[in-house]
Protein backbone atom coordinates (compact mmCIF):
# COMPACT_ATOMS: atom_id res chain seq x y z
CA UNK A 1 0.00 0.00 0.00
CA UNK A 2 1.23 3.54 -0.71
CA UNK A 3 1.03 4.47 2.99
CA UNK A 4 4.17 2.55 3.81
CA UNK A 5 6.36 3.45 0.81
CA UNK A 6 8.08 6.43 2.48
CA UNK A 7 9.03 4.30 5.48
CA UNK A 8 10.36 1.40 3.44
CA UNK A 9 12.43 3.79 1.35
CA UNK A 10 14.51 4.47 4.46
CA UNK A 11 15.38 0.81 4.97
CA UNK A 12 15.98 0.31 1.24
CA UNK A 13 18.45 3.15 1.47
CA UNK A 14 20.07 1.51 4.48
CA UNK A 15 20.35 -1.86 2.70
CA UNK A 16 21.83 -0.27 -0.39
CA UNK A 17 24.49 1.61 1.54
CA UNK A 18 25.40 -0.90 4.24
CA UNK A 19 27.10 -3.65 2.27
CA UNK A 20 26.16 -6.12 5.04
CA UNK A 21 26.99 -9.80 4.70
CA UNK A 22 24.08 -12.17 4.08
CA UNK A 23 23.69 -13.19 7.72
CA UNK A 24 23.60 -9.55 8.75
CA UNK A 25 20.84 -8.83 6.25
CA UNK A 26 18.91 -11.84 7.62
CA UNK A 27 19.16 -10.35 11.09
CA UNK A 28 17.85 -7.00 9.88
CA UNK A 29 15.02 -8.70 8.03
CA UNK A 30 13.91 -10.54 11.16
CA UNK A 31 14.31 -7.42 13.30
CA UNK A 32 12.05 -5.50 10.90
CA UNK A 33 9.56 -8.39 10.94
CA UNK A 34 9.57 -8.43 14.74
CA UNK A 35 8.82 -4.70 14.76
CA UNK A 36 5.86 -5.09 12.41
CA UNK A 37 4.39 -8.17 14.10
CA UNK A 38 4.95 -6.70 17.57
CA UNK A 39 3.14 -3.51 16.56
CA UNK A 40 0.19 -5.47 15.19
CA UNK A 41 -0.02 -7.44 18.44
CA UNK A 42 0.13 -4.29 20.57
CA UNK A 43 -2.60 -2.65 18.49
CA UNK A 44 -4.65 -5.85 18.71
CA UNK A 45 -4.25 -5.94 22.48
CA UNK A 46 -5.44 -2.32 22.75
CA UNK A 47 -8.46 -2.91 20.53
CA UNK A 48 -9.39 -6.21 22.20
CA UNK A 49 -9.06 -4.66 25.65
CA UNK A 50 -11.27 -1.77 24.58
CA UNK A 51 -13.74 -4.27 23.12
CA UNK A 52 -13.99 -6.02 26.44
CA UNK A 53 -14.60 -2.64 28.09
CA UNK A 54 -17.41 -1.87 25.67
CA UNK A 55 -15.57 0.68 23.54
CA UNK A 56 -16.01 0.75 19.75
CA UNK A 57 -12.58 1.19 18.19
CA UNK A 58 -11.70 0.25 14.63
CA UNK A 59 -8.47 -0.39 12.77
CA UNK A 60 -6.78 2.90 11.99
CA UNK A 61 -8.45 4.64 14.95
CA UNK A 62 -5.16 6.31 15.91
CA UNK A 63 -5.38 8.61 12.89
CA UNK A 64 -8.68 9.93 14.23
CA UNK A 65 -6.68 11.67 16.97
CA UNK A 66 -5.30 15.06 15.83
CA UNK A 67 -2.38 14.97 18.29
CA UNK A 68 -1.25 11.61 16.90
CA UNK A 69 -1.52 12.92 13.33
CA UNK A 70 0.58 15.94 14.31
CA UNK A 71 3.26 13.74 15.91
CA UNK A 72 3.46 11.65 12.74
CA UNK A 73 3.84 14.83 10.66
CA UNK A 74 6.69 15.98 12.92
CA UNK A 75 8.34 12.56 12.66
CA UNK A 76 8.32 12.55 8.86
CA UNK A 77 9.52 16.15 8.78
CA UNK A 78 12.49 15.31 11.00
CA UNK A 79 13.35 12.26 8.89
CA UNK A 80 13.16 14.36 5.74
CA UNK A 81 15.41 17.06 7.19
CA UNK A 82 17.86 14.35 8.24
CA UNK A 83 18.04 12.98 4.70
CA UNK A 84 18.68 16.50 3.41
CA UNK A 85 21.70 16.62 5.75
CA UNK A 86 20.41 19.37 8.03
CA UNK A 87 21.63 17.39 11.04
CA UNK A 88 23.29 14.04 11.63
CA UNK A 89 21.47 11.32 13.48
CA UNK A 90 23.03 10.11 16.69
CA UNK A 91 25.71 12.79 16.94
CA UNK A 92 23.57 15.71 17.98
CA UNK A 93 21.51 16.57 21.04
CA UNK A 94 18.26 15.86 19.24
CA UNK A 95 19.37 12.70 17.48
CA UNK A 96 18.40 10.16 20.11
CA UNK A 97 14.77 9.66 19.16
CA UNK A 98 15.29 9.70 15.44
CA UNK A 99 18.13 7.17 15.75
CA UNK A 100 15.44 4.57 16.46
CA UNK A 101 14.64 4.33 12.75
CA UNK A 102 17.85 5.61 11.18
CA UNK A 103 21.26 4.04 10.97
CA UNK A 104 22.38 0.50 10.23
CA UNK A 105 21.83 -1.22 13.57
CA UNK A 106 19.35 -4.01 14.28
CA UNK A 107 17.43 -1.67 16.59
CA UNK A 108 16.81 0.72 13.69
CA UNK A 109 15.37 -2.14 11.61
CA UNK A 110 13.05 -3.11 14.46
CA UNK A 111 11.72 0.42 14.93
CA UNK A 112 11.38 0.91 11.17
CA UNK A 113 9.03 -2.07 11.29
CA UNK A 114 7.13 -0.39 14.13
CA UNK A 115 6.83 2.84 12.17
CA UNK A 116 5.77 1.02 9.00
CA UNK A 117 2.96 -0.74 10.88
CA UNK A 118 1.76 2.49 12.49
CA UNK A 119 1.69 4.42 9.23
CA UNK A 120 0.25 1.65 7.06
CA UNK A 121 -2.48 0.41 9.42
CA UNK A 122 -5.24 2.67 8.03
CA UNK A 123 -4.74 1.06 4.59
CA UNK A 124 -6.79 -1.99 5.43
CA UNK A 125 -7.15 -2.87 1.75
CA UNK A 126 -9.88 -5.12 0.33
CA UNK A 127 -8.60 -8.42 1.75
CA UNK A 128 -7.48 -7.13 5.13
CA UNK A 129 -10.83 -5.61 6.14
CA UNK A 130 -12.73 -8.94 6.32
CA UNK A 131 -9.80 -10.56 8.14
CA UNK A 132 -9.89 -7.82 10.78
CA UNK A 133 -13.64 -8.14 11.06
CA UNK A 134 -13.31 -11.87 11.69
CA UNK A 135 -10.47 -11.36 14.17
CA UNK A 136 -12.51 -8.99 16.32
CA UNK A 137 -15.38 -11.47 16.56
CA UNK A 138 -13.19 -14.37 17.72
CA UNK A 139 -11.63 -15.31 21.02
CA UNK A 140 -8.60 -13.33 22.18
CA UNK A 141 -6.22 -16.19 21.29
CA UNK A 142 -7.56 -16.60 17.76
CA UNK A 143 -7.68 -12.83 17.23
CA UNK A 144 -4.02 -12.46 18.22
CA UNK A 145 -3.01 -15.23 15.81
CA UNK A 146 -4.84 -13.44 12.98
CA UNK A 147 -3.24 -10.09 13.82
CA UNK A 148 0.21 -11.71 14.03
CA UNK A 149 -0.35 -13.36 10.64
CA UNK A 150 -1.37 -10.03 9.13
CA UNK A 151 1.80 -8.43 10.49
CA UNK A 152 3.97 -11.25 9.18
CA UNK A 153 2.35 -10.96 5.76
CA UNK A 154 3.10 -7.25 5.68
CA UNK A 155 6.75 -7.81 6.61
CA UNK A 156 7.28 -10.87 4.37
CA UNK A 157 8.46 -9.08 1.18
CA UNK A 158 11.15 -7.22 3.08
CA UNK A 159 12.13 -10.40 4.94
CA UNK A 160 12.37 -12.29 1.64
CA UNK A 161 14.68 -9.58 0.27
CA UNK A 162 17.04 -10.10 3.19
CA UNK A 163 17.21 -13.86 2.40
CA UNK A 164 17.68 -13.67 -1.36
CA UNK A 165 21.33 -13.82 -2.42
CA UNK A 166 20.32 -13.26 -6.05
CA UNK A 167 18.49 -10.06 -5.22
CA UNK A 168 21.37 -8.96 -3.01
CA UNK A 169 23.70 -9.25 -6.00
CA UNK A 170 21.64 -6.63 -7.81
CA UNK A 171 21.89 -4.17 -4.94
CA UNK A 172 24.03 -1.19 -6.00
CA UNK A 173 27.41 -0.61 -4.43
CA UNK A 174 27.94 2.32 -2.04
CA UNK A 175 29.28 5.42 -3.76
CA UNK A 176 28.84 9.18 -3.99
CA UNK A 177 25.45 8.72 -5.66
CA UNK A 178 24.05 7.71 -2.25
CA UNK A 179 23.98 11.33 -1.11
CA UNK A 180 21.77 12.29 -4.06
CA UNK A 181 19.54 9.29 -3.42
CA UNK A 182 19.18 10.31 0.22
CA UNK A 183 17.94 13.71 -0.79
CA UNK A 184 15.56 12.27 -3.39
CA UNK A 185 14.03 9.95 -0.78
CA UNK A 186 13.37 12.93 1.48
CA UNK A 187 10.67 14.22 -0.86
CA UNK A 188 8.22 11.31 -0.30
CA UNK A 189 8.58 11.95 3.43
CA UNK A 190 7.73 15.63 3.00
CA UNK A 191 4.83 14.68 0.71
CA UNK A 192 3.54 12.48 3.53
CA UNK A 193 3.68 15.53 5.80
CA UNK A 194 1.44 17.39 3.36
CA UNK A 195 -1.08 14.54 3.40
CA UNK A 196 -1.06 14.43 7.21
CA UNK A 197 -1.59 18.20 7.42
CA UNK A 198 -4.52 17.85 5.00
CA UNK A 199 -6.07 15.25 7.29
CA UNK A 200 -5.35 17.44 10.32
CA UNK A 201 -7.06 20.40 8.68
CA UNK A 202 -10.28 18.40 8.47
CA UNK A 203 -9.95 17.41 12.13
CA UNK A 204 -8.81 20.64 13.79
CA UNK A 205 -9.52 23.30 11.18
CA UNK A 206 -7.15 25.95 9.89
CA UNK A 207 -6.30 27.11 13.41
CA UNK A 208 -5.16 23.66 14.48
CA UNK A 209 -3.12 23.31 11.29
CA UNK A 210 -1.46 26.68 11.96
CA UNK A 211 -0.56 25.52 15.47
CA UNK A 212 1.09 22.38 14.10
CA UNK A 213 2.94 24.32 11.40
CA UNK A 214 4.25 26.61 14.12
CA UNK A 215 5.28 23.55 16.11
CA UNK A 216 7.09 22.23 13.01
CA UNK A 217 8.89 25.56 12.69
CA UNK A 218 10.01 25.39 16.33
CA UNK A 219 11.23 21.81 15.91
CA UNK A 220 13.14 22.77 12.77
CA UNK A 221 14.72 25.71 14.60
CA UNK A 222 15.71 23.41 17.48
CA UNK A 223 17.33 20.99 15.05
CA UNK A 224 19.16 23.85 13.34
CA UNK A 225 20.56 24.92 16.72
CA UNK A 226 22.15 21.48 17.20
CA UNK A 227 24.82 22.29 14.61
CA UNK A 228 26.44 24.79 16.99
CA UNK A 229 29.01 23.62 19.55
CA UNK A 230 29.77 26.39 22.08
CA UNK A 231 33.09 26.09 23.87
CA UNK A 232 32.07 27.45 27.26
CA UNK A 233 29.76 25.66 29.71
CA UNK A 234 27.46 28.68 30.05
CA UNK A 235 26.88 28.93 26.32
CA UNK A 236 26.30 25.18 26.07
CA UNK A 237 23.66 25.34 28.81
CA UNK A 238 22.02 28.35 27.18
CA UNK A 239 21.92 26.62 23.80
CA UNK A 240 20.44 23.43 25.21
CA UNK A 241 17.98 25.45 27.25
CA UNK A 242 16.79 27.22 24.10
CA UNK A 243 16.40 23.89 22.33
CA UNK A 244 14.32 22.52 25.22
CA UNK A 245 12.15 25.66 25.27
CA UNK A 246 11.46 25.30 21.53
CA UNK A 247 10.48 21.65 21.92
CA UNK A 248 8.28 22.34 24.94
CA UNK A 249 6.55 25.17 23.06
CA UNK A 250 5.95 22.84 20.09
CA UNK A 251 4.53 20.19 22.45
CA UNK A 252 2.25 22.76 24.08
CA UNK A 253 0.91 23.96 20.73
CA UNK A 254 0.35 20.39 19.60
CA UNK A 255 -1.58 19.53 22.76
CA UNK A 256 -3.81 22.59 22.28
CA UNK A 257 -5.15 21.41 18.92
CA UNK A 258 -7.45 19.00 20.77
CA UNK A 259 -9.74 21.96 21.51
CA UNK A 260 -10.22 22.89 17.85
CA UNK A 261 -12.66 21.30 15.46
CA UNK A 262 -12.74 21.14 11.70
CA UNK A 263 -14.97 19.70 9.05
CA UNK A 264 -14.27 16.66 6.92
CA UNK A 265 -14.06 16.75 3.14
CA UNK A 266 -16.87 18.79 1.66
CA UNK A 267 -16.95 17.14 -1.76
CA UNK A 268 -20.00 15.00 -1.03
CA UNK A 269 -22.57 17.31 -2.64
CA UNK A 270 -24.44 14.40 -4.23
CA UNK A 271 -24.43 12.33 -1.05
CA UNK A 272 -26.53 12.49 2.07
CA UNK A 273 -24.84 12.20 5.48
CA UNK A 274 -25.30 8.80 7.03
CA UNK A 275 -27.36 8.58 10.20
CA UNK A 276 -29.02 5.47 11.63
CA UNK A 277 -32.40 7.23 11.52
CA UNK A 278 -32.02 8.15 7.83
CA UNK A 279 -31.00 4.62 6.85
CA UNK A 280 -33.90 3.13 8.78
CA UNK A 281 -36.35 5.54 7.18
CA UNK A 282 -35.12 4.69 3.68
CA UNK A 283 -35.33 0.97 4.40
CA UNK A 284 -38.93 1.38 5.54
CA UNK A 285 -39.87 3.19 2.33
CA UNK A 286 -38.46 0.38 0.22
CA UNK A 287 -35.84 2.48 -1.57
CA UNK A 288 -32.45 0.92 -2.42
CA UNK A 289 -29.56 2.49 -0.51
CA UNK A 290 -25.80 2.60 -1.10
CA UNK A 291 -23.72 3.42 1.99
CA UNK A 292 -20.10 4.56 1.67
CA UNK A 293 -18.06 4.54 4.90
CA UNK A 294 -14.91 6.56 4.32
CA UNK A 295 -12.35 8.87 5.96
CA UNK A 296 -9.84 11.46 4.82
CA UNK A 297 -6.97 9.47 6.35
CA UNK A 298 -7.92 6.35 4.39
CA UNK A 299 -5.96 6.46 1.13
CA UNK A 300 -7.81 3.43 -0.25
CA UNK A 301 -11.11 5.25 0.35
CA UNK A 302 -9.91 8.37 -1.47
CA UNK A 303 -8.65 6.38 -4.47
CA UNK A 304 -11.93 4.46 -4.74
CA UNK A 305 -13.94 7.68 -4.55
CA UNK A 306 -11.83 9.30 -7.24
CA UNK A 307 -11.95 6.30 -9.57
CA UNK A 308 -15.46 4.96 -8.99
CA UNK A 309 -17.68 7.36 -7.05
CA UNK A 310 -17.12 10.80 -8.57
CA UNK A 311 -18.10 10.51 -12.23
CA UNK A 312 -21.27 11.91 -13.72
CA UNK A 313 -22.09 8.44 -15.04
CA UNK A 314 -22.07 7.04 -11.50
CA UNK A 315 -24.48 9.64 -10.16
CA UNK A 316 -26.67 9.42 -13.26
CA UNK A 317 -26.93 5.65 -12.89
CA UNK A 318 -27.77 5.98 -9.19
CA UNK A 319 -30.52 8.47 -10.01
CA UNK A 320 -31.83 6.24 -12.81
CA UNK A 321 -32.12 3.28 -10.43
CA UNK A 322 -33.54 5.40 -7.64
CA UNK A 323 -30.62 4.63 -5.32
CA UNK A 324 -30.10 6.93 -2.34
CA UNK A 325 -26.41 7.59 -1.66
CA UNK A 326 -25.35 7.88 1.98
CA UNK A 327 -21.81 8.72 3.11
CA UNK A 328 -20.45 8.14 6.59
CA UNK A 329 -17.26 10.14 7.14
CA UNK A 330 -15.11 8.57 9.86
CA UNK A 331 -12.29 11.12 9.68
CA UNK A 332 -13.20 12.05 13.25
CA UNK A 333 -14.57 9.59 15.83
CA UNK A 334 -18.25 8.87 15.25
CA UNK A 335 -20.18 6.45 17.44
CA UNK A 336 -22.89 5.87 14.82
CA UNK A 337 -20.36 4.76 12.20
CA UNK A 338 -18.48 2.64 14.73
CA UNK A 339 -21.76 0.97 15.70
CA UNK A 340 -22.56 0.23 12.03
CA UNK A 341 -19.14 -1.35 11.52
CA UNK A 342 -19.61 -3.44 14.63
CA UNK A 343 -23.10 -4.48 13.55
CA UNK A 344 -21.71 -6.10 10.42
CA UNK A 345 -18.54 -7.43 12.07
CA UNK A 346 -16.17 -5.01 10.37
CA UNK A 347 -13.33 -3.16 12.06
CA UNK A 348 -11.96 -0.97 9.29
CA UNK A 349 -12.80 1.06 6.24
CA UNK A 350 -13.52 1.38 3.38
CA UNK A 351 -16.84 -0.40 3.70
CA UNK A 352 -19.54 -0.25 1.03
CA UNK A 353 -23.02 -1.59 1.68
CA UNK A 354 -25.97 -2.00 -0.65
CA UNK A 355 -29.37 -2.37 0.95
CA UNK A 356 -31.55 -3.78 -1.81
CA UNK A 357 -35.21 -3.92 -0.82
CA UNK A 358 -36.96 -6.75 -2.65
CA UNK A 359 -40.32 -6.31 -1.00
CA UNK A 360 -41.87 -4.92 2.15
CA UNK A 361 -41.28 -8.26 3.86
CA UNK A 362 -37.98 -9.35 2.30
CA UNK A 363 -34.82 -7.34 2.63
CA UNK A 364 -31.41 -8.27 1.32
CA UNK A 365 -28.03 -7.00 2.51
CA UNK A 366 -25.10 -7.24 0.10
CA UNK A 367 -21.67 -6.12 1.37
CA UNK A 368 -19.05 -5.22 -1.22
CA UNK A 369 -15.37 -4.59 -0.58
Amino acid sequence: MPCVFPVLSLKALSFASSGHADHKQHTHGWAYTAGVVGSFLVAAAIILTARQAGEMLGWGFQLQQPVFVAILAYLFLVMGLSLFGMFHIGTQFMGAGQALTSGSGVRSSFFTGVLAAVVASPCTAPFMAPALGVALTQSVFVALIIFASLGFGMALPFLALSYSPKLANYMPKPAAWMETLKQILAFPLLATCIWLLWVLGHQSGSTGTAYVLTGALLITFALWLTQFSPQTLGKKLALRGLIVVCLLAAAHLTWQIRSFTGSASNHYENWEPYTPARLQALNQTGKPVFVNLTADWCITCKVNETVAFSSKAFFARAEELGVTLLVGDWTNPDDDIAALLKRYNRSGIPLYMVFQIQSTRSRKYCPNF
